[in-house]
């Protein structure tokens, strides 16, 4: 045993407490990165931790997740009251794990507690810094991946009736965008459907993704119109709220499922200040929910104006045809009587003309005909038998018929022979030689 006499824990607490009190009795401006923050009865107790972010040879080091220092921090209450509404109002956002800071402390060492920094000042000026900064490296990477503009190039549909809305069940401004499209003055008919998700704090982004892939699923990513679960476009709200509880809508995963939706997706979720990253690469961004529920109104207004615009146009355009067909239906009326004589005119001297040339045919055709039968009966009278009588020359004949052969004769048939002028009746006699 040591001949010293031995401290006890307390008496050594106590001597480490001195000399940090007697050595560290300034302030400091300490940048470091929070892991943990938590409030408890007005005080705000944090978890500090610092990284190795350098690079070697241009890569990241293996262990750059590996704290290389770590350290416990308090603000008390008195000095929290002050320093948090200033913050949040500067930045927009909370205190939470994962984001850069530059506090004011002092070095405490409690007897019971053990060794902290006690924060008296917050620069929110470091932070915003460093927020634009992750903003501007989550956009190069979404511009490098071709997705930043995605949406933009999505058309929203003509007829955008059928609303899939990622919100808060609870939240007054989901009410408010409902009852705004239900009880809009040109009665046009919206169907809703929520889909609960957490709009504010550290689960934003795993809730409004898990509320996407919900809605893909449900409506089969491509199933045909007209199913229940299929929408015209995702509407993202959050009505009420601090404007510091919006950090969840700055993540590279939640904009890369936005940006790559294959619905068009609106987003109201009240950033006063900046927009988010969010609001950068959906279809289009307004500011509140009622808002939202107003695009939606003016757009189907749109339409109605165009569909009635072309209606009137259309109707304008068949009553002009139609006056344009009366009028030249009445100028062919007028003209069919002129028409019909000219044609009448022309068919009579037609017909005229056609009698005349059928007349000359008729006669040529008499002529030629006549001609013919003259001919026709010379020969007949050439060939008439009572010319042959008048020669001198008879005609016999058995029963009326000319006998040209004695073999067709036989004893006792009745003969007559005609003569030129008269005729004798004779019967054959039997052949006696």
């Amino acid at each position: 045993m040591p001949m010293e006499k031995a401290l006890t824990l307390y008496e050594l607490n106590s001597l480490v407490r001195e000399t940090i009190e007697e050595e560290l009795h300034q302030e400091y401006w300490v940048e470091a990165e929070l892991s943990e923050v938590r409030e408890v009865r007005g005080h705000c107790y944090m978890q500090l931790v610092q990284y190795d972010r350098s690079e070697e040879g241009g890569k990241r080091k293996r262990y750059e997740n590996t704290p290389i220092a770590q350290a416990s921090a308090k603000c008390w209450q008195s000095s929290w009251q002050l320093l948090r509404p200033y913050f949040e109002k500067e930045t927009g956002q909370r205190l939470h794990a994962g984001m850069k800071v530059l506090l004011q402390v002092y070095a405490s060492f409690h007897e019971t507690y053990g060794f902290s920094w006690i924060v008296t000042d917050i620069d929110p000026t470091y932070t915003m810094g460093d927020m634009a900064r992750k903003r501007q490296e989550i956009i190069r990477v979404l511009k490098d991946e071709g997705v930043f503009d995605l949406q933009k190039e999505l058309p929203l549909p003509l007829f955008c009736q059928r609303i899939a809305v990622i919100s808060s069940a609870n939240a007054a401004g989901y009410g408010d965008f409902v009852n705004q499209l239900e009880n809009n003055e040109y009665g046009f008919q919206f169907h809703t459907r929520l889909f609960p998700a957490v709009m504010q704090g550290e689960d934003v982004e795993k809730s409004v993704i898990a509320a996407l892939e919900q809605i893909f699923r449900g409506s089969g990513g491509t199933e045909a119109r007209g199913n229940e679960n299929t929408f015209d476009c995702v509407v993202i709200i959050r009505g009420g709220g601090a404007t510091a509880d919006l950090s969840g809508f700055d993540t590279l995963a939640l904009a890369e499922n936005v940006a790559n939706f294959p619905l068009p997706i609106i987003t109201g979720i009240g950033h006063e200040r900046d927009e988010s990253i969010l609001d950068m690469v959906s279809h289009i961004r307004v500011k509140t929910p009622t808002a939202a529920a107003a695009f939606l109104i003016d757009h189907l207004k749109e339409v109605l104006e165009v569909l009635n615009d072309a209606q009137e146009r259309i109707t304008r355009y068949a009553q002009q045809k139609l006056s344009t067909l009366n009028a030249q239906l009445s100028v062919v009326a007028e003209a069919i009587p002129r028409l019909f004589s000219v044609v009448k005119t022309r068919q009579d001297a037609r017909l005229d003309s056609m009698q005349e040339k059928m007349t000359m045919l008729i006669e040529r055709r008499l002529e030629t005909e006549q001609h013919r039968i003259q001919l026709v009966s010379e020969k007949v009278k050439s060939l008439d038998p009572t010319l042959l009588l008048r020669r001198g020359y008879s005609i016999t004949l058995h029963n009326g018929k000319v006998v040209k052969d004695v073999a067709a004769l036989s004893a006792g048939d009745e003969l007559e022979t005609r003569l030129a002028h008269g005729s004798v009746r004779s019967k054959v006699l039997p052949d006696t030689t």
